[in-house]
């Protein structure tokens, strides 16, 4: 793996680095949930990290990783919510500005989690050229550093220390699963994983609706698909280049699930194990429910990335809209 553009030393010494300013969040299960996937399913909660996702892990290795310069000018990035909030958090704890470029349609949950921390929002037309652009306006203006939010290795090793844990806390595991939108995690995931031993296999799984890193992986190819439109909010993005290479030599399946499996399994896991999930969250839940992966008997750990959702619209009301 030392050709990849992470390595799991990267991984490791990024799991020291934030170590101070990071939760080691907890592993749940639940006989339930065993049942009725027929396999001991192992939660990392990530819900229950700062800003409530696995987010917080990347933004601040990349944003400890800079020099004094580059940090008197302050971050910029581009996000729908979790990172834009992350590198909010991690400016503040580093002592400088972060500036935010948000899609008008991000969950108003997120938005206001963004202010309370302290970014200054930006916001644009919800289509990733729009933020791109805008991203890249206020780096010229500003000469602020761009924390990409799932393709900067720097942000793909934070998320990879996750797994990390998750391998330390279950051990002996069959199995990984993570979602997949930019492929930060999904990435950072496949490195930690591999890197602990060649016997865990590596899933990842996505909505349908937002299907372009499957298709991608299945073709060889990093290639767009149709425009995102998907209740996992946090996976309205396309694959990242580094994200692309990683999986495409690490991941052993990939599958895609429908909304509506989204929206029941993320009921089912409020129900059952009594947290707060985000939709995207729901999406490994739903690809471990659905049949389409080798489940049957064995020990898979799930990273379940984030919590922040907006409780008056709770996503099986979309669904069956």
């Amino acid at each position: 793996m030392s050709d990849l553009p992470v390595t799991f030393s990267d991984i490791e010494a990024a799991a020291a680095r934030i170590a101070p300013f990071v939760r080691r969040t907890p592993v749940l299960t639940s006989r339930r949930l065993n049942e009725l996937v027929g396999a001991e399913v192992f939660f990392k909660c990530e819900n229950f990290q700062r800003i409530g996702a696995f987010k917080a892990r990347g933004a601040h290795n990349a944003v400890l990783s800079l020099g004094p310069e580059a940090v008197a000018r302050g971050v910029v990035t581009h996000s729908s919510g979790n990172h834009a909030a992350a590198l909010s958090l991690a400016a503040r704890n580093r002592g400088t500005s972060a500036f935010i470029v948000m899609p008008s349609n991000a969950p108003k949950a997120k938005v206001e989690s963004v202010l309370r921390l302290g970014g200054e929002i930006t916001f644009c037309e919800p289509t990733i050229l729009a933020r791109e652009a805008a991203a890249a306006a206020i780096v010229a203006d500003r000469g602020a550093t761009l924390v990409h939010p799932y393709d900067d290795p720097l942000v793909i090793a934070g998320q990879g220390t996750a797994a990390l844990e998750l391998l330390s806390q279950a051990p002996d595991l069959d199995a990984v699963i993570a979602p997949v939108g930019g492929g930060g995690l999904m990435a950072g995931t496949a490195v930690a994983v591999r890197g602990h031993g060649p016997n865990v296999a590596i899933w990842a799984s996505e909505p349908a609706q937002a299907d372009d890193a499957w298709r991608s992986w299945r073709q060889g190819v990093r290639t767009a698909g149709d425009p995102p439109d998907t209740i996992a909010d946090g996976l309205r993005t396309t694959l990242g280049e580094n994200g692309f290479v990683i999986l495409r030599a690490l991941l052993d399946e990939f599958v895609t699930v429908p909304e509506a499996s989204i929206a029941t399994a993320m009921r089912l896991v409020w129900e059952i194990l009594k947290i707060v999930i985000e939709s995207s969250s729901a999406v490994p839940v739903a690809a471990l429910l659905g049949g389409g992966l080798p489940v049957r008997g064995q020990r898979i750990g799930v990273i379940l990335t984030g919590g922040n959702v907006d409780l008056d619209r709770p996503p099986w009301a979309s669904a069956a809209a």
